[in-house]
């Protein structure tokens, strides 16, 4: 599943491309009727929350989309030219005279209104990555909570956009070891593992990839890209980039947590 990072990315790159603008608005699959809703609609806002998109619309309605575990985006840029033909099962089509954005394989697509948008973002906890962010909300549920810290980043209403790879590695750069429970953890230790996943996350939207290391500790000649098994400290690595211990994994809210017994001891 995309991690907040990747949302944030597609609100500001997207935004740019349809922000301002009347698109057509279209379901070749057929499975998103209520398209017809903002059909030729100008799009005022494209904001990404959590793992949540928003478009909305001049109406005054709302677009949700939620990408779960298989949906992706496609952006064909034609200019003056046809859109492109729908390659596969399409759910949402967002056109305009020189761009085709296509949406494929969401967990939801759907239309409501603002209030529909609010009763989203009243479940979620703060996301890392806006503005508005209320980081203590999360302090406070982590410090009343009996659950591991690795289960508590994973659950989105204490804290939304961070995933499994974010997870993982917030935690060992803090040397915080994720069964540790959230109630264990004191108000220094929160603060700077909201700092690391701040500072991940918008690494994130700036690489539009997931690179947790500091380039300076990997072995790497210049100007060679950083590669995907090179680019997190003990996420799914076999051994800890920094020590060289074996890696471990612990399940925690149903996916495996890597860790390094020895950077992370408690």
């Amino acid at each position: 599943m995309p991690e907040g990072h990747t949302l944030h990315r597609i609100a500001r790159d997207h935004g740019r491309l349809l922000v301002g603008r009347a698109v057509t608005v279209s379901s070749p699959q057929g499975r998103f009727a209520d398209a017809i809703l903002v059909d030729g609609q100008r799009l005022d806002r494209l904001e990404a929350y959590g793992k949540h998109l928003f478009y909305t619309w001049s109406n005054g309605l709302v677009g949700h989309v939620h990408l779960g575990l298989f949906g992706k985006y496609r952006v064909s840029r034609h200019g003056d030219e046809e859109a492109p033909e729908p390659r596969g099962a399409v759910r949402m089509r967002l056109s305009t005279p020189d761009v085709t954005i296509d949406l494929a394989g969401p967990t939801d697509c759907s239309i409501g209104d603002e209030s529909d948008r609010d009763r989203i973002v009243a479940r979620l906890g703060p996301d890392p990555l806006r503005r508005d962010a209320r980081p203590q909300a999360a302090f406070d549920r982590i410090a009343r909570s009996r659950q591991p810290i690795g289960a508590l980043l994973l659950d989105q209403s204490v804290m939304c956009g961070v995933g499994n790879v974010y997870r993982a590695e917030a935690l060992f750069v803090n040397g915080i070891r994720p069964t540790r429970l959230g109630r264990d953890l004191d108000p220094a230790e929160l603060e700077a593992l909201w700092s690391t996943i701040v500072a991940m996350l918008k690494q994130g939207v700036k690489d539009n990839r997931i690179i947790t290391v500091d380039r300076r500790e990997l072995d790497l000649p210049r100007g060679r890209r950083i590669r995907r098994g090179e680019a997190t400290y003990a996420y799914k690595r076999d051994r800890c980039l920094r020590c060289g211990t074996p890696i471990e994994s612990v399940e925690l809210a149903g996916r495996p947590c890597y860790y390094c017994p020895t950077c992370q001891p408690t």
